[in-house]
């Protein structure tokens, strides 16, 4: 991939970069951290003289990365199926680097390595490197577990990244032709399950939302959570079977309305904290001074239509760290 010079300074320096791209691919900040380390491990077991033949490092190591990735992801399909319950992204705090800065693109063609900068080297807390945007949303995160391995790596590096396809074909091993393919199937599939985005100018109608329905859980209120709540609401949980909740969505406003208030009577001292996930507005649960349960929310005309659940401890670690 690409031309460039060979300098260590410049091989760390592409850590930033990798982690964005590996955490869209993956899902789990946690996941791409290990994918990018075993990058770096396999780059610095080269040989001085094979280096030194490489025009391009940060190159070789985005399609190392990818590989990587695609390895983990074709894994991943077998031990999600074994998960208990539904599966769903890390979220990331939101507060770190950013928030969204409004709808998606009709392509998703915004490049996002542009914009990634440089870290201060390879010690850096991945969390501390991610730019939240568009390409983080949960929403979009969850359409992209909906894709293929082989989609979603064509898919994430060309319309999120805006690598070239004579680029991504090495990293699939697949001609240029065919990814371009994998590419246009994989934007199919965000065509049907997207639902519309909310303008950079609704910010304000998504986060007054978010905090209109922390305040009807608070008081118990069920009135008025429905009325948040759009008729066809879904609420998607995901414990790990590590910390209890419903293993299949719940489908419908009334009924999540009444979940939501059966978990306040069920869990005196359940603090909800209004705090940005993945860029964009959400409610965190604490207990005891610590994050139990990330909420994260898809807002239309003024009602949640998805909500989004994270309960496993798992993949709250970095929301005790950024507490």
């Amino acid at each position: 991939m690409g031309t460039a010079g060979t300098s260590t300074d410049e091989t760390a320096g592409e850590r930033r970069r990798l982690i964005n791209v590996a955490y869209r691919l993956l899902g789990s900040l946690a996941d791409a951290e290990d994918a990018v380390q075993e990058a770096y491990a396999r780059w610095y077991a080269l040989p001085r003289s094979r280096q030194e033949e490489i025009v391009s490092p940060g190159a070789w190591l985005t399609t190392v990365t990818g590989r990587i990735c695609l390895d983990v992801l074709g894994s991943a399909r077998a031990r999600r199926e074994r998960y208990v319950g539904a599966w769903l992204p890390e979220p990331l705090p939101g507060s770190r680097s950013g928030s969204l800065s409004g709808s998606l693109p009709e392509s998703l063609s915004g490049s996002l390595s542009g914009r990634a900068g440089r870290d201060h080297g390879p010690g850096t807390d991945p969390a501390d490197q991610m730019v939240l945007d568009e390409s983080v949303a949960m929403a979009f995160l969850v359409v992209l577990e909906s894709m293929t391995p082989a989609e979603r790596v064509a898919f994430v590096l060309h319309d999120v990244f805006r690598y070239p396809f004579a680029e991504i074909a090495g990293v699939l091993g697949r001609t240029p032709a065919a990814c371009k393919q994998l590419a246009a199937s994989a934007r199919r599939r965000v065509g049907v399950a997207r639902a519309p985005m909310p303008a950079a100018g609704q910010a304000d109608m998504v986060r007054d939302t978010v905090r209109r329905v922390k305040k009807a859980w608070e008081t118990m209120d069920i009135a008025a959570l429905v009325d948040l709540l759009d008729p066809a609401a879904v609420m998607t949980a995901d414990g790990g079977g590590v910390a209890g909740t419903v293993l299949r969505p719940i489908e419908g406003g009334t009924r999540i309305a009444r979940y939501m208030l059966a978990i306040a009577r069920t869990a005196p001292g359940l603090e909800l904290l209004e705090r940005p996930v993945n860029g964009a507005p959400g409610l965190v649960a604490e207990h005891a001074g610590g994050v139990v349960t990330v909420a994260s929310f898809e807002v239309a005309d003024g009602r949640v239509t998805r909500i989004w659940v994270v309960r496993n401890p798992e993949k709250l670690r970095l929301w005790a760290r950024d507490g």
